[in-house]
């Protein structure tokens, strides 16, 4: 079998928007890391990311090295260290394998799937939780390697948000709610959900304001240390990215929770004022869900969460169904 490094074309990255210039797996380039110190290791990891590419090769390879090993009390290796990979279009992809490490030691490991040999997409969704130093695919000598069919939606949505943003506590990466809606509508995306420390700092909102980005889903409630914090940051934040983008999208959402209490809804409050602000000023392009909708209907919403907070698998199939027909509309509204 040939080995082709993710950096080489056909292949594509999708998800990480410096990849081309940076020739590095990080979702975040050095100079926001410097402008944002407590996003030195997070910014590196690349939850969200994908690697595309069509081939007809009867065994795919994926062969996958990290700088750092990491365990997380809330998520197995399957979530944390692992790969998903899955085969045929976007809407209509089906699971072929998960890329799993040997154990919690391994830094350097490779798995190999077999498959029927037919021309098809292949797309890997990269692990969550560590700083990866390389990825390769290996497929047999005699097998084509082709360019991906691109997204229905190729201009990407740019979620920025919590840990819940990036994916904790799903069983593994593709059942985060932002990779849900990607598979279920065939959008691209950027995932900038920083476990803990996403704050609304205006040097992210302007790193933000250099990308291109189709909407932008605006979910850091969790992450704010206090509800004075979060009014103080959440409406300033969202203005600066209007100076940048004042037509695309913005949709602002609040916690999902088991049992919503006092600071919730004062959180909640602070999130609603900013988009009321927003229409109040003749913004015709803001939407906002409340968390409480995930779960409204559903009696056992403790079910959905792996401790109150972090939603499970169940938990992210729901947020989607809430948020995805937000994100349909304006994709279809935005495209006709």
């Amino acid at each position: 079998m040939k080995a082709y490094s993710i950096f080489e074309k056909p292949i594509k990255v999708f998800g990480i928007p410096n990849f081309e210039r940076d020739k590095r797996l990080t979702r975040l380039p050095d100079e926001v890391i410097e402008n944002v110190p407590s996003l030195d290791f997070l910014g590196r990891r690349c939850p969200g990311g994908r690697v595309g590419f069509k081939t007809n090769s009867k065994s795919i390879g994926v062969r996958i090295k990290y700088k750092t090993l990491s365990v997380d009390i809330g998520m197995s290796i399957y979530s944390c260290q692992s790969a998903f990979v899955f085969e045929g279009s976007k809407q209509n992809s089906k699971y072929l394998g998960l890329i799993s490490p040997y154990n919690y030691e391994s830094l350097e490991f490779e798995r190999t799937l077999n498959r029927s040999g037919e021309m098809d997409d292949i797309l890997i969704l990269l692990p969550r939780n560590e700083i990866i130093e390389s990825v390769e695919v290996l497929i047999e000598d005699n097998a084509q390697l082709l360019p991906p069919t691109e997204y229905k939606y190729s201009k990407p949505i740019l979620y920025y948000g919590s840990s819940i943003t990036e994916g904790g506590i799903s069983c593994n990466p593709s059942n985060a709610y932002n990779a849900i809606i990607s598979r279920h509508l065939d959008v691209d995306y950027i995932n900038f959900g920083f476990s803990g420390n996403a704050k609304g700092e205006l040097a992210m909102a302007d790193y933000i304001n250099t990308l291109d980005f189709s909407i932008f889903v605006y979910d850091y409630d969790h992450n704010a240390p206090t509800a004075e914090h979060l009014k103080a940051t959440h409406e300033p934040f969202f203005k600066r990215i209007r100076e940048k983008h004042p037509s695309v999208p913005v949709v602002m959402l609040t916690r999902p929770y088991a049992n919503y209490g006092e600071d919730e809804y004062a959180r909640k409050e602070i999130v609603k004022a900013t988009y009321e602000n927003a229409v109040k000023n003749g913004d015709k392009n803001v939407y906002f869900i409340d968390g409480e909708d995930y779960f409204k209907d559903f009696c056992d919403k403790e079910l959905c969460f792996i401790d109150t907070i972090h939603p499970n698998d169940l938990g992210f199939y729901r947020m989607a169904q809430v948020v995805e027909p937000v994100i349909k509309g304006i994709l279809e509204n935005e495209n006709n």
